[in-house]
C-alpha cells in the first residue's frame, strides 16, 4: 500500500477533490478494539477559529488533483500560522483505509467515501454544532442531505457528520477537433444519437471511449451510471445507495442500462486496453487527442480548459427520447469529515466554513476544480468564459438541478462495494466472463450481504 506524507506550509480552505477513484491494493479491515468517541461541540465550547497560536492540520486526501494543495496554499497565505501535514491515497485505498485511520491516527480532515458505516460506528465528528454557529443550517438543505446519517446508518437525515468542499457532477467530455472529423456538430440529442456518434468514431479509425477500468478502479461504472439514468428514473438509484428499505439495484431499467453498456463493450467502442488502463492514462490520452469521449467529472474542467483551450466540450448523457428530462448526473458534495479523535477540530471546521464562503477560496474552487462550490445561495460567484469547459459543466449542473437528475455515486453505497463487488464484476463483464444481469445479480447479492439484507 502506497502512503506517501509532505509537510506543507500550504493553505487553502478547503475542498480537497474527491471522485474519480482511483486505487489500488486494498488494506486489512480495522482490528477489533474499541471506536473513537463521538464529540458533538466545538472543542473550545466557544466560537471555532484557528486562533493564533502555531497550528499543524492533519488532513488524508485523495492524490492525483490539484484542487487541495491550491486550497491550502491559500488558507495558508491567509492564516500564517496555520499549516498541513497532508497524507495521500489513491481512491479505493484509502475506502480501504478509512475505518483503521480514522480510529488509529485520526486527522483533522478526512476526505470520506462512503461514510454510512464511518458515522454510526462513532468515528466522525457529529458536526451539527459547527453548522449552527457558522450558519450552515442556512444553506439549500440539498447540499447537505447527503451529509446526514440517522441512528440506523441511513443517509439524507439525521446529524451533519460531513461537509462538503464543493458539488461535483459526472458528465461527458469530447474532443471537438475530432468530433468535427466526424460529423459530429453539436451534442447527441438521444442515446441513439450517441450511439451512432460511436459507431462513427470506430468506423473512422478514432478511439471512441478512452475509460478507466483497471486495478481496482471500476471507471466504466462513470457510462453505466449515467445510462441508468436515462433509462429510468434517479430516485430509486440514491434509494438504493442510501440503503432505503426495500431498494434494489436490480430493476428492468437498470438491467436495460447494463445491457446497453455490454453492446458498447462488444462494439469495440472502449480502448482495447480498458482493463488496464488507470485514470492518469486516461486523461493524458484524452488530452493526447487520442479519444473521442471521456466519461469523468468536472473536477477536471479547469484542467482542460488550461491544456484543451477551446478543443474540449462537455454533455450530459442525453435521454432515450429528444426533450426528454429522463437524465442525470452522478451530483454530490466533496466530502469531507474531522475524526472523532482530531486534535485540531475547531479549526478544521473553521476552514470548511472558510472553503465554502471566502470569495477567494470560491474562485479556487470553480476555476481550479470546475466545480460549483458549497455554501449560500446568493455567495459570491467569479466570472468564467462563456466558452470554456468549465461554463458548459455549471450550465450542465444547473440543468440536472431543474429535473432533480442528481444522483450520489454507486461506489459509495457501502464501504467495500466499490473495490471488492462492483470494480470485478464490470472487468469481467470488459472480458466477457460476465453478462449485465449477472454482474446486476452478484453485486446486488454482495450489497445485501453486507447491509444485512
Amino acid at each position: 500500500m502506497s502512503q506517501s506524507r509532505t509537510h506543507r506550509s500550504t493553505t487553502a480552505a478547503g475542498a480537497l477533490l474527491a471522485v474519480a477513484a482511483l486505487a489500488l491494493t486494498a488494506c486489512a479491515p480495522p482490528g477489533s478494539g474499541t471506536t473513537a468517541p463521538t464529540s458533538s461541540a466545538p472543542a473550545s465550547g466557544a466560537e471555532a477559529t484557528c486562533g493564533e497560536e502555531d497550528v499543524v492540520l492533519s488532513a488524508y486526501i485523495e492524490t492525483g488533483f490539484a484542487l487541495p494543495k491550491e486550497l491550502f496554499d491559500e488558507f495558508t497565505a491567509q492564516y500564517p500560522n496555520v499549516t498541513f501535514d497532508v497524507r495521500e491515497d489513491q481512491f479505493a485505498v484509502l475506502t480501504q483505509n478509512a475505518p483503521r485511520v480514522l480510529q488509529d491516527d485520526p486527522p483533522d480532515l478526512m476526505r470520506l467515501p462512503q461514510m454510512s458505516e464511518l458515522a454510526s460506528g462513532g468515528l466522525l465528528l457529529d458536526l451539527d454544532p459547527y453548522a449552527e454557529q457558522f450558519g450552515w443550517v442556512d444553506w439549500p438543505e440539498s447540499q447537505l442531505a447527503q451529509l446526514r446519517v440517522d441512528e440506523e446508518g441511513r443517509r439524507g437525515s439525521g446529524p451533519l457528520w460531513a461537509m462538503g468542499l464543493n458539488f461535483s457532477m459526472t458528465g461527458v467530455f469530447y474532443n471537438k477537433e475530432l468530433a468535427a472529423e466526424i460529423g459530429m456538430t453539436e451534442a447527441p440529442k438521444t442515446i441513439d444519437e450517441l450511439d451512432a456518434v460511436l459507431a462513427a468514431a470506430k468506423e473512422a479509425g478514432i478511439t471512441p471511449i478512452a475509460q478507466f477500468n483497471g486495478g481496482a478502479t471500476g471507471g466504466l461504472l462513470f457510462p453505466l451510471q449515467a445510462l441508468m439514468a436515462s433509462y429510468g428514473p434517479t430516485a430509486p438509484i440514491n434509494d438504493w445507495i442510501f440503503h432505503t428499505e426495500g431498494a434494489t439495484i436490480d430493476t428492468a431499467e437498470n438491467l436495460a442500462a447494463a445491457e446497453h453498456l455490454q453492446r458498447w463493450v462488444e462494439a469495440g467502442y472502449f480502448a482495447d486496453d480498458v482493463n488496464s488502463l488507470d485514470y492518469s492514462q486516461m486523461m493524458s490520452r484524452f488530452i493526447g487527442g487520442e479519444s473521442l469521449l471521456i466519461f469523468n467529472g468536472d473536477w477536471e474542467s479547469g484542467n482542460l480548459d488550461s491544456q484543451m483551450a477551446g478543443k474540449a466540450g462537455f454533455f450530459l448523457m442525453p435521454p432515450l427520447e429528444e426533450g426528454g428530462t429522463q437524465f442525470g448526473a452522478m451530483s454530490a458534495p466533496l466530502t469531507y469529515g474531522i475524526a472523532a479523535g482530531a486534535e485540531h477540530p475547531d479549526c478544521a471546521a473553521f476552514f470548511l466554513n472558510w472553503v465554502a464562503t471566502d470569495e477567494k477560496a470560491r474562485t479556487i474552487t470553480v476555476e481550479v476544480g470546475g466545480s460549483h462550490p458549497m455554501g449560500p445561495a446568493d455567495a459570491f460567484m467569479p466570472e468564467v468564459a462563456a466558452d470554456s469547459v468549465t461554463a458548459a459543466t455549471l450550465a450542465a449542473g444547473t440543468q440536472v438541478n431543474e429535473v432533480n437528475g442528481a444522483m450520489d455515486f454507486l461506489a459509495n453505497a457501502t464501504g467495500s462495494i466499490y473495490a471488492q463487488s462492483w470494480t470485478p464484476n464490470i472487468q469481467q463483464l470488459v472480458a466477457g466472463q460476465q453478462d449485465a444481469q449477472g454482474m446486476l445479480t452478484a453485486v446486488e447479492a454482495d450489497y445485501q450481504a453486507e447491509v444485512g439484507g
